[in-house]
């Protein structure tokens, strides 16, 4: 089999989105498979200010839920996580922030075949230490951690035209019609929604590579 292509729908602020990439990857590692990733933006708080809102009071105003819910949801966040290897650190990470700035700076990075790199740098900023993610300062450090011009980074960031490019990829998840990320296109053929665990994506993959082969 040829190297699969994944497109990975997602947002960097998105709870289920390291879980589902986290599965993926080890499920390709599972079955020996090698794969392109290129990420594909879904902003899910486009409208948020810059200074971002604190997670819990974003979760009591959007869908009502009162602070056991809340704890509730998070410890069944934290058990999949740790299952998936994902390292969550709700101590540090107080805040949902606005990404678009960020997906500017995932575009970037796949200009430079650095994009699945700098994926992993956003989990370990924001879902470990907690960094905000929606600052231009804190994403040139990333950005010049992954080796790339800061001001050639910060350039691209206030730049109309990366903004326009963006948009592209942004109407086409539209096109989607997703209800929920992550969200997965193998090969431009299969769409594949949800977390899910490494048996559904084995299963998923497994699938893939026969239809190939038929």
């Amino acid at each position: 089999m040829k190297t699969l292509k994944i497109e990975m729908v997602h947002d960097l602020v998105c709870s289920w989105c390291p879980i589902g990439y986290a599965n993926l990857q080890t499920a390709l590692n599972n079955l020996n498979i090698e794969a392109d990733m290129y990420f594909l933006p879904s902003e899910l708080n486009p409208g948020m200010e810059a200074e971002g809102e604190a997670i819990d009071d974003h979760l009591a105003q959007r869908y009502g839920w009162s602070e056991t819910k809340r704890n509730d949801y998070r410890t069944h966040l934290l058990a999949v996580a740790q299952a998936a290897g994902v390292k969550m650190d709700f101590s540090k990470r107080t805040h949902y922030y606005n990404t678009n700035l960020g997906h500017k700076l995932m575009h970037l990075a796949e200009a430079h075949g650095k994009q699945q790199a700098m994926n992993e740098l956003f989990i370990h900023a924001y879902f470990k230490l907690g960094l905000d993610i929606g600052n231009t300062q804190v994403l040139l450090e990333l950005a010049q951690q992954l080796g790339l011009d800061r001001s050639l980074t910060e350039q691209a960031l206030a730049s109309d035209e990366v903004s326009q490019q963006l948009s592209l990829k942004q109407k086409r998840v539209q096109q989607l019609g997703l209800a929920s990320v992550p969200a997965f296109i193998f090969n431009e053929s299969m769409l594949v929604s949800g977390s899910n665990s490494v048996e559904y994506f084995e299963q998923a993959l497994i699938a893939l590579t026969e239809k190939k082969t038929a």
